[in-house]
């Protein structure tokens, strides 16, 4: 029987309260920003300068853009909105149908608190890499998981994170130190979660590099 974890702990005090179906939530907050400000000309009122994170206005009193952020939507065209959304919807679902609400719930929190802490350092904080993790962490659970690239071209997860690895890299290379901080909290909420796997991961490893090495000086 394997030791019950903390998060198993917190889950038995605290599960109640989870927040269930998060990611239709904030989903939904982020496709009803995207309209409102769609409708709306920019010039008059903006929906998304109201909730983005800001350091200053939250120093004033704006104390909603400390969670309002995470429904900013990706500022892109209409049907790259609609593809980004439903991508974010299919994989926190997913990961929230493995985890449980509760891990889930503590998952995004963790990476909420990280940025809103390197946004008030910094005075940078977007959502933008939290919901990466979100896809680090899906590859990770599911990385045979297929997905139609162009809605034609089949394509495994795992591929498209290890394309998202070499953008991260070339990412941190070339942006400013706020941006940085912020990218390293959400790869961070990743290796808080998944630290346990790429140990046993690791030791797999090990393992088979020992056996077939031992077993090709057996062969000679």
């Amino acid at each position: 029987m394997y030791p019950e974890s903390w998060l198993d702990k917190l889950n038995r005090k605290f599960g109640r309260y989870s927040i269930r179906n998060l990611m239709t939530i904030i989903v939904a907050g982020m496709g009803a920003v995207f309209l409102i400000d769609l409708f709306y000309p920019a010039t008059s009122f903006s929906l998304r300068s109201l909730l983005a994170f800001n350091r200053d206005a939250v120093l004033h009193g704006q104390i909603w853009r400390l969670i309002t952020f995470i429904f900013i939507p990706p500022d892109s065209s209409v049907f790259f909105i609609l593809f980004s959304l439903y991508f974010y919807w299919l994989i926190g679902s997913a990961l929230e149908n493995q985890w449980g609400a509760f891990r889930f719930n503590v998952y995004y929190l963790c990476g909420i608190i990280g940025t809103i802490v390197a946004g008030m350092i910094t005075g940078y904080a977007t959502s933008s890499y939290l919901n990466l993790s979100l896809f680090l962490a899906f590859a990770l659970l599911y990385p045979d998981y297929q997905v139609m690239v162009f809605f034609f071209l089949p394509i495994k997860i795992k591929y498209l994170a290890y394309l998202d690895a070499i953008g991260l890299i070339l990412m941190f290379i070339l942006a400013t130190w706020p941006e940085r901080i912020v990218l390293l909290v959400a790869l961070a909420n990743v290796i808080l979660f998944f630290w346990n796997d790429f140990v046993t991961r690791l030791k797999n490893a090990k393992r088979r590099y020992e056996f077939r090495k031992n077993a090709g000086n057996y062969c000679r």
